[in-house]
């Protein structure tokens, strides 16, 4: 169970809460093990856009794998709000110090670098706030124009929204990208990439489309890409006939149901031959009986993937070995 901490701040932002606090509760409706507390200097927090929230005035106890989140707030300058006691600082970089994480979001950079979470590592916040974050932490490096950052264990968002992609971040990386990609169709929202870093999951890479049906065809893809499919049970899960299934999915993703499965296949071999695992038994532990298409496969990678437009049908997503 990893506890998610959201340290309010008054005047802080709505989105710059709710969007990550979404997340969360979300990939907890999954079963991945999330609560979340609401934690402040006051029971009562005001909010830029109007609503008092309530919160908790006691720190909980945390472990090294608990978040703690601050949300950004409304201010012409980070001078002008935000300011934590002593205390509540010391405890936000004892966390850290314990191994856990700590993100911002938008303006919430600051109170890490009043807690000198910021010093000697990259973060990020928003574009109105970037040049006073980077004057008053000297020692940080701002990194501009993306969506988060992430170093050693203190995460930065450029704020609002990017809360929302920053929270997918976390989940992909404790319970990997098929999950991240679940909660945000779920929230229907995209699974962006970072801005920062390339995307390197083609579980997120092909999620950037709106298409219900597409996306439960993905699910099961993503959850048995090392299995033999068949087209039919695709098509029955999403509620469409086979031709049909197989159009919209090469038009949502730009690639046929099979080349999907084969990139999913194609990807997890290369981490485990990363990892010193033989090409043979890649190959096999991904679902090829010998490691020919593999090789085959990897080969022609850099080719373009299928032009979208109309599909012949085919009963089954064969395996693909020959």
């Amino acid at each position: 169970m990893t506890r998610v901490v959201f340290l309010l701040v008054p005047r802080l932002h709505l989105l710059d809460l709710a969007g990550p606090a979404q997340v969360f509760s979300t990939a907890a409706d999954y079963g991945l093990g999330y609560t979340l507390d609401y934690l402040a200097e006051q029971e009562d927090v005001p909010t830029a856009q109007g609503v008092t929230l309530r919160a908790g005035t006691v720190p909980p106890p945390l472990g090294p794998d608990d978040l703690v989140v601050v949300p950004g707030w409304r201010s012409h300058s980070l001078r002008d709000n935000g300011a934590l006691r002593p205390e509540t600082l010391a405890w936000l970089r004892a966390h850290h110090e314990g191994g856990g994480t700590v993100a911002s979001i938008c303006a919430g950079a600051d109170a890490l670098g009043r807690a000198g979470l910021l010093d000697g590592r990259r973060c990020t916040t928003h574009h109105d706030v970037q040049d006073e974050l980077a004057r008053r932490y000297p020692r940080a490096a701002v990194v501009r124009d993306v969506l988060y950052v992430v170093d050693d264990r203190v995460v930065s968002s450029a704020g609002i929204a990017s809360g929302i992609d920053l929270a997918l971040h976390l989940v992909a990386v404790r319970h990997g990208p098929a999950a991240a990609a679940r909660t945000a169709r779920q929230m229907v929202v995209y699974a962006r990439r970072n801005g920062d870093e390339q995307q390197t999951s083609a579980m997120l890479r092909h999620r950037g489309h709106l298409s219900d049906a597409v996306h439960r065809a993905q699910d099961v893809i993503d959850a048995r890409f090392t299995d033999r499919l068949a087209l039919a049970d695709l098509a029955t899960a999403t509620g469409l006939s086979e031709r049909t299934l197989t159009r919209r999915f090469t038009a949502s993703t730009g690639r046929t149901p099979l080349r999907y499965q084969q990139e999913l296949r194609i990807e997890r071999a290369e981490h485990l031959i990363g990892q010193g695992t033989t090409v043979e038994a890649a190959a096999r532990a991904v679902g090829f009986q010998d490691a020919r298409m593999l090789r085959r496969l990897r080969a022609r990678a850099t080719e373009p993937a299928t032009a979208a437009g109309p599909t012949p049908p085919a009963p089954r997503i064969p395996d693909p070995t020959p």
